[in-house]
């Protein structure tokens, strides 16, 4: 196979390319963290093709490149999906002056959602326990294929998912997006996007800040439970204010590592005397 062929006619974008991309998606996980998750690392996935498209413009480029550095969680095996219409929307970002570049974060954030959930009922629901189950059983007969077992089983749907996920999102969401672009419906889409990113941030603030008040009072002898007063007037306020709160630090240029030392002590403090937990 020509591993030169072209992929990209505008840009030059060729199979290799696009190999260099799927080989990098591998890498995702490598630098997750806390503030971006696995931003640096879709960021690192995608810079051969970002440098190709932005060659004659540096300036594109680094905004490009700071533009995913964004927040960006998911599955991995079917991230190189949302890389490829990526790579498509950059492409249309740079024939087209007037593209939103706004779009490509909200069409990444309303993405990870539905695919999260996919990946992990396929990755983490099925083929892993398969995979195990299969390598058990080879296991306790003392064969020396098990590990091999468990590998192949695994990574064969990981491998397909990657690459054809890749071809699909690149050369379906650059036509895709090209239709919207010419339908006006473009904007539309983006306006949904943004409400499905923000209401998927909101789920994640609920399920993984699970932050209430244990105080209460005796008054005439009855029992008053601020947190239930507190669910009352609006279910999981605490880690919304505490989310909003943070959010409003990050866009007043507030460094992150004065935002976690305060977190920390005010968690201390707070910890200490029951006030939360």
């Amino acid at each position: 196979m020509n591993s030169n062929k072209i992929i990209s006619q505008e840009n030059k974008l060729t199979k290799k390319d696009f190999g260099r991309v799927f080989w990098r998606s591998f890498t995702v996980e490598g630098s997750m963290n806390y503030e971006r998750m696995e931003a640096l690392g879709f960021l690192f996935s995608i810079t051969p093709i970002l440098k190709k498209i932005y060659k004659d413009d540096v300036i594109k480029l680094k905004e490009a490149m700071h533009r995913h550095l964004a927040a960006f969680n998911m599955t991995v095996a079917p991230s190189p999906f949302i890389m490829g219409i990526t790579i498509a929307m950059e492409e249309l970002a740079k024939k087209d002056k007037s593209f939103n570049v706004s779009s490509i974060n909200a069409v990444k954030v309303s993405l990870m959602g539905p695919l999260s959930g996919i990946g992990d009922t396929f990755f983490w629901g099925i083929f892993r326990v398969l995979a195990c189950a299969m390598a058990i059983g080879f296991a306790k007969q003392g064969n020396f294929l098990a590990p091999f077992i468990l590998l192949f089983v695994y990574n064969i749907p990981n491998f397909l998912t990657r690459w054809y996920g890749l071809k699909l999102g690149y050369n379906n969401g650059s036509q895709l997006l090209e239709n919207m672009e010419k339908s006006g419906k473009t904007k539309l889409f983006t306006f949904c996007a943004g409400i499905v990113g923000v209401a998927s941030i909101g789920c994640m603030v609920a399920l993984w800040l699970p932050m209430t008040c244990p105080l209460q009072f005796d008054i005439s002898g009855t029992t008053v439970k601020i947190q239930k007063y507190l669910n009352e007037i609006l279910p999981k306020m605490l880690p919304m204010a505490v989310t909003l709160g943070i959010f409003t630090c990050i866009r007043r240029n507030i460094k992150i590592y004065k935002i976690i030392l305060v977190l920390v002590i005010v968690g201390f403090v707070l910890g200490v005397f029951n006030i939360l937990k």
